[in-house]
């Protein structure tokens, strides 16, 4: 690579990335090929780790995502190994693991690393808090803008179990939250192995012999598995540097306004519309056959309203596999189709070749309650390739709100942009619902020290 095509953030401020090949993990990619380096002002960490394959920040074609996170699902199944693996009669999921994938990055890896390794469950940690859903548990992220993880399985009882358990994020920095979250499902199910999987390993030498010490002193054997390794270089000061950068330039203005249409998407109340509340090996068939029903009624609607024009799906914060799957579908229909989501995470825009955030939309929250804002980045075609897409965004019930529309909200900035948004709702899962269907218990706290506290499950009445 020469000086000039170097990212821009090597350029200007010596954030570098560097590949490894050590410590036994299983590499196959090129470190510069998964990430880019980004920034944000952040006093606790200044760098941001832009995934390629993702479908976060960037717009990404939705096959090579969901090619990503199979790829390391087939990583997972080696690391585990066929006898713990062992796919039920039935078929769909498997009956030897269970997955948990991390909110938000990662809530759509996990779940595509679920079906392909054939879980028993499925159930990403969320910050949204759902009034009728009980929390197991919660864990702590340092370094994130939102550091709170809940865990809501419904019922509790689906994570209650002694089955190898795989962790999935999309990068792991130290290791520090995935270690938070071991101890805390271990000190409610213990269970004698674990795996992390992510997209790329960024650790330390002393952030892994910290992570065998957790493992031993815990007595219970972790395994790592990813697609790229390597190491973050950060030049002294770094911190500085990026607090002293202009304030950046969000929510573009363009001279006409964009059209905003809604659609309501089929989806059953009764089967998860995604990881929030747990997936099972018995809502496979039935969530595949939903997706059929909802991308068909989408393509309806966009054939009408928007025949020729590509597209670029876009998912709301953790609900990424379901809106993912649906930019999948639209791809094999031969539209041409990207796939990204919003986010919780403030990050630094800029508009220089080279730098992965080009343009970025702050808006509030559309949750109720919800007081800090959120943020979309890029959503649109990449440069040098002339398309007028237009941006589809997929919501669930607790997102279609007045504040979605109101001024400041998210289809506001889209369309003040030019963009025309088509806002695509999906009714989702009643967590009560769930819980009834799948036989649920009810937890009880052993102690008074609250949700975070060790809990035994009861059978309800």
């Amino acid at each position: 690579m020469s000086l000039d095509e170097r990212p821009w953030a090597t350029r200007a401020l010596g954030i570098e990335l560097h590949h490894l090949r050590s410590h036994g993990d299983s590499v196959e990619l090129p470190i510069d090929r998964l990430i880019q380096p980004g920034l944000r002002r952040n006093p606790k960490r200044a760098h941001l780790l832009v995934s390629t394959v993702l479908g976060k920040h960037l717009p990404t074609d939705p096959r090579a995502v969901l090619g990503a996170g199979e790829r390391l699902g087939d990583l997972v199944r080696a690391a585990l190994g066929d006898r713990a693996l062992e796919v039920s009669a039935s078929g769909g999921f498997g009956t030897g693991a269970v997955v948990l994938g991390f909110a938000e990055t990662a809530t759509g890896l996990g779940h595509t690393v679920a079906a392909r390794i054939g879980a028993r469950c499925y159930l990403h940690s969320t910050r949204r808090d759902v009034p009728d859903a009980e929390t197991l548990t919660r864990f702590e992220e340092g370094h994130s803008h939102a550091t709170t993880h809940l865990l809501q399985p419904a019922p509790a009882d689906i994570y209650l179990n002694d089955l190898p358990l795989v962790l999935v994020d999309d990068e792991i920095s130290t290791g520090a939250t995935a270690l938070d979250a071991i101890r805390a499902l271990h000190a409610f199910a213990p269970r004698p192995r674990y795996v992390l999987a992510s997209l790329v390993d960024m650790r330390e030498e002393d952030d892994r012999i910290r992570f065998d010490a957790a493992a031993a002193d815990l007595g219970v054997r972790i395994d790592t598995v990813c697609l790229a390794s390597g190491r973050t270089g950060l030049p002294d000061g770094i911190v500085e540097s990026v607090l002293a950068l202009p304030e950046p330039a969000l929510n573009p203005v363009a001279d006409r306004r964009g059209t905003h249409a809604r659609a309501k998407l089929p989806w059953p109340v009764a089967v998860p519309e995604g990881g929030r509340h747990g997936i099972l090996a018995s809502d496979a068939a039935a969530f595949d056959t939903a997706i059929v029903f909802a991308a068909d009624e989408l393509h309806a609607r966009l054939a009408v309203s928007a025949p020729g024009r590509p597209v670029i799906v876009i998912g709301h914060e953790e609900l990424m596999y379901l809106p993912l799957r649906l930019a999948n579908a639209l791809s094999d229909y031969g539209i041409p189709t990207l796939f990204q989501t919003t986010t919780r995470s403030p990050a630094y825009v800029l508009d220089e070749p080279g730098y992965p955030l080009r343009r970025g939309f702050r808006f509030t929250a559309p949750e109720s309650g919800q007081s800090a804002p959120r943020y979309l980045y890029n959503a649109r075609w990449p440069d040098g390739e002339a398309a007028d897409p237009i941006l589809v965004v997929v919501l669930d019930a607790p997102a279609d709100t007045a504040e979605l529309v109101a001024e400041g909200g998210l289809i506001d900035v889209l369309t003040a942009s030019g963009a025309d948004v088509l806002t695509a709702v999906l009714s989702g899962a009643d967590p009560r619902v769930l819980h009834a269907e799948r036989g649920g218990t009810v937890l009880v706290p052993v102690d008074d020290a609250g949700v975070s506290a060790r809990w035994s499950p009861v059978e309800s009445s």
